[in-house]
Parts: structure tokens; sequence; C-alpha cells
């Protein structure tokens, strides 16, 4: 067999067995690939005369762009000869700073060609941290829309020397204008063609206990990788798929890029200034979405509408990144008989651990380990446990799994060491192998000697009503050591006083154990990284500061005060 033709067979196997749990993980395996190339050998052989839509971009005002599989194979072409006009080669990097636009899929995939090292970045980043991703990352090349340019055009000429700029939206002063692309030649040939093990993507992680790890994944660990991705979405050739994600983030090469185009899917985004409920269904109606991943968030208020008022065709709902309320999920089932599913991964992995279409759902858990993943659980010592740190078994090591962080050999020997990669979550597994999210080992703490997880907690609180979001941390106390202190930023239309403090305390007190109730709650902002997680680890800090008794200011309460005289 070829390459592609493994590839393939990999591929098909998923999908025919998409519903068929056991045998998936049974029979599948990842495909051996000596010198393969996704872009060159995959995609450019799927795409010859294929009219079928590869990507549909719809913007509010109802401007729409799209190009087939056959244009974006053409179009990434011209793209990858363009950037190396100018002076591009493999192994150098490239930080793809860009929105939801056609741009963006057509340069990652004229990277993939040339070989070029792609840093993915939001457009919102700025100063010390843009600054800190150039240097480390090594940049030579930047591609960027106008946001972006106005914050690269900020920093100093010493952090931008020897970089190249090349600025998608039209001509601008000190870049080159990305508009050169479409006058480069239409077909593409490698002079230096990369192979499976070269670099591909560099991600700088969301530092949320410190400064940013840049994880480097390879040709094969990603394009090739997210076929576990396309078992957990459920993809099948011909769906449109929509997941709601920022760029800049690993999710969004995961669902965005990668796992839909293994599926021969159409990538379909919708780009939107506010979130609109009926806007968001008349969209996913008219456009005839198939399968759809969302936050949590975005499911929570579009249960504000009557769903059942539009008729959908969605076949696969899935949800990623933080709990799902159970009652959001019944609400959506009632409504259209279809229930929402999750799982989990890494930046450092592709989807590892997931609920799989056809299976059965057991609540709180995240699901099996999806086809091509060996998970173990492991306690303090190292040894396999019903609870512990969820580790890869590297004798059966995932093609998916990242290279390495760049530069960080203590960190890569720290993450993977006596035969397994370690995540640094912790989870438990039952009798039928479905595993429950504990929480980040470094956020699990002990009060009055129990084990506490902040995730269990959190879950629970963000059912009331009035909570909007949620952060438990360990708070110091004289009698028992630590006390869970939950940080909450209230939903709209609630008063952060004692009245809602009680409502919520007395909420917890019948979902929760009393070893493990939230003692204090404080009603506050929380810390977070630029894509949106909480930095818990300020939080922590902040405690580990401020006396270890009564209220510290007022805006903090205390459970006990809460209690009916």
């Amino acid at each position: 067999m070829t390459n592609l033709e493994r590839f393939l067979a990999a591929r098909d196997l998923l999908q025919a067995y998409s519903t068929d749990y056991e045998r998936a993980t049974r029979e599948f395996a990842w495909p051996e690939l000596t010198d393969f190339n996704w872009a060159l050998d995959y995609f450019d052989a799927i795409a010859v005369g294929n009219d079928q839509p590869a990507l549909r971009i719809l913007e509010e005002s109802g401007a729409e762009a799209s190009l087939t599989y056959a244009e974006l194979s053409t179009r990434s072409a011209q793209v990858a000869n363009f950037l190396a006009g100018l002076g591009a080669r493999k192994g150098d990097r490239m930080l793809l700073m860009l929105s939801n636009e056609i741009a963006l899929w057509e340069a990652m995939l004229a990277a993939i060609k040339l070989g070029v090292v792609v840093i993915p970045a939001t457009p919102l980043l700025s100063g010390a941290d843009l600054a800190d991703r150039l240097e480390r990352g090594k940049v030579a090349l930047i591609l960027t829309n106008a946001t972006g340019a106005s914050k690269i055009d900020e920093l100093s000429a010493a952090a931008l020397a020897g970089i190249r700029r090349i600025h998608v939206g039209g001509a601008r002063a000190g870049w080159t204008n990305y508009a050169g692309a479409s006058a480069a030649a239409t077909a593409f040939a490698s002079t230096d063609r990369p192979r499976p093990a070269d670099p591909l993507l560099e991600y700088f992680t969301s530092g949320t206990t410190s400064r940013p790890k840049l994880v480097r994944h390879t040709q094969a660990s990603y394009p090739v990788g997210h076929l576990s991705t396309l078992y957990w979405l459920g993809l099948k050739k011909g769906d449109v798929h929509w997941t709601i994600s920022s760029p800049g983030w690993a999710k969004h090469a995961w669902s965005c890029v990668f796992a839909p185009l293994n599926a021969q899917a159409t990538i379909f985004i919708y780009n939107y200034t506010r979130f609109n409920g009926p806007a968001i269904l008349d969209v996913l109606v008219k456009n005839g979405v198939t399968t759809l991943c969302a936050p949590p968030t975005v499911w929570r208020m579009l249960i504000q509408e009557d769903l059942t008022r539009w008729p959908v065709r969605l076949r696969e709902l899935i949800s990623a990144g933080e709990p799902l309320n159970p009652e959001v999920i019944e609400q959506v089932r009632a409504a259209w008989d279809i229930t929402i599913r999750d799982g989990f991964g890494q930046t450092e992995t592709t989807a590892m651990i997931g609920n799989s279409p056809g299976q059965a759902l057991k609540p709180g858990s995240m699901g099996r380990p999806l086809p091509g993943y060996r998970i173990a659980l492991l306690d303090v010592d190292g040894n396999p446990a019903e609870e512990g740190e969820i580790s890869i078994d590297l004798k059966a090591r995932p093609l998916s799994l990242m290279q390495g962080y760049a530069a960080d050999d203590a960190k890569n020997a720290e993450v993977m060491r006596d035969g397994y990669y370690r995540t640094g979550d912790v989870g438990t597994r039952d009798a039928q192998g479905y595993i429950t999210y504990v929480g980040r080992a470094d956020d699990v703490f002990k009060a009055s000697g129990y084990r506490i997880s902040p995730f269990e907690l959190e879950s629970a609180l963000i059912e009331h009503p009035a909570v909007a979001e949620a952060a438990v941390v360990p708070s110091p106390d004289p009698l028992r050591g630590f006390v869970p202190k939950a940080y909450v930023i209230l939903a709209a239309g609630h008063a952060p006083d004692a009245a809602t403090a009680a409502d919520i305390f007395r909420f917890l007190r019948e979902r929760v154990s009393g070893y493990k109730l939230v003692r204090r709650i404080e009603f506050s902002d929380l810390p977070k990284t630029i894509s949106g997680k909480i930095r818990r680890v300020e939080l922590r800090g902040q405690e580990k500061d401020r006396p270890a008794t009564g209220p510290r200011n007022p805006s903090e309460f205390l459970e006990e005060a809460s209690r009916p005289a």
C-alpha cells in the first residue's frame, strides 16, 4: 500500500465504525507513513476535480466567501509559491495571526506544502505577549490582517528586525501585500519536501500557571493525528461542520481545519460581533449544518430560545472546554432528540478521551479512550489506579502526541517519564472504562484531610442561575488548614450581596457533601489568560496573602453566616 492508501484506510475504518466503539478501538491503528505530506499527498489528491465546498464563511451582513476543495488546493499552491518567492524555506517560523477569513486556510495548507512552521496566534495579542512570541518563536515571517498589523507596528524596530511582514486586506506601508499571491503560479513543486517528523506547528499554551510553553507538533501529529478528533466529532463525508472557535488556539486547528478536511466535510464559519440566539439558530437551519461543536456558554444561551421552532438538520452535537450543566443537555435533547457529547484533549494531543457517537453516556463522564490512545491513570507513585493523573502509555505512543516542548528539555523530561506522557490532569475510571475529570493536578487540594476537586465544585456552582462563572481555590482556615473558596462572576440581574451568597450556599448544601462544601464566596472578576482560561495560580496566591479568619473584604461572604439561626 502507498502512504495515501494507508492513511485513507485508517480514515475509512473510523468512519465505517463511527457508532461501533468496540470495533473501532480494536481495529484502528495509526497509519505507518514513511514519506507523507498531508497537503501534497492527501489534500491535493482528493481535491482534483472536486467541486464540493471545503470552506464557507458567512458574515453577519450576509456576505459570503467560499472555496471548493479544488479551489483551496490551487490557492494554497499559489500562496506556497508566493511565500517561497519572498524567501520562505522549510523550517522557517511564520506567525499566523488571522481571524476566520479565507487567507487562514490558504496559508495553513501552503505552510504544510513548504514545510514552514506555523505559530498560530490571535489578532488580540499585543505588547509584551506578542514580542515574546516573536522572540521565543524565532519568527521569520508574519502573516496578519489590519487588526494584527496595528499591534505589530507598535513594537520596536529591534523586535521586528529581519522579519518579513505580509498584510492581508490591501496595501500597507512597510508590509508586503498578500494580494500578490494571486499572481503566483497555480502549480506547486516542492524542492525540499517536508517529511512526517519535520515540525509543522508550534503552539504557545495559555499559561494558566506559568509562562506559556511552546508545544511542537509535526507534519504528521496534527494533520494525521486528528483522525481521533474526526471520530469523536462523528464527521462523515459531505457533512457541513461548524465549530464555534477563535483562530490562534489548538481547538481551532482540531475542528476548523484538520478533522473536517480529513472527513471530506465542509467547514462552515459564521462570523458575528454579538451573540444572537435566534440569528445563530436561523444560520444553522438555512445553511444545513449537520454537526455542531460549541462551548458551554453558547449552549446555555441557545436554550433561552424555544429550540423546537427551528427544524435543524443536525446529527451530532458536541461541547468542549468546560463542564456543561445537565439540565442544558436535557433541554436540547428534549427539543431536538440529540444528546450533546463532550470529550478531552490538550494542545499537546488530539482528542484522546470522548463520548463517541451512538454510545451510552454517563452523567459527568467525559467518555472513554478514543481509537489510537492507550490511557492509564497513575497515582502519586506512578502506579495504575482507579483515580490518578491521566497519562498516555508510550509503549503504544500515538502518532498524535506532540514531538515535545520546543527548547525545554527539563519540561519534556518532567511530562514524559517512566514510559508515560503525563497530562497534568486527574481523572477517575469506572468498571466500564468511562473516565470522569477531577481537575488539574496542581489545582486539587486537601481540606480537613479530604481531597477536593475544584472542577467538581465549579460544575455544581454553575448550575445555579446566578452564577455565570466560578473558580474554586484553597483558602487558609485556622481549624481545617484550608477550605474551598469560590470566586464568582454573577449572571446579569443578580446582586453581589449577602442574600445572593446565602442562596448559592443553600443550593450547594443540597448538592455537595459537607466535607467538601464551599465555605467562602467572593464576587469578583476572574484573572484570565488571553485565551480566556482562568489563572487559578493568581487566585491561590491572593488567598495565601490574606488572614485566615473572618471576611476579608465587602465582596466576600462566609457559609457559616448564611445558615438559618
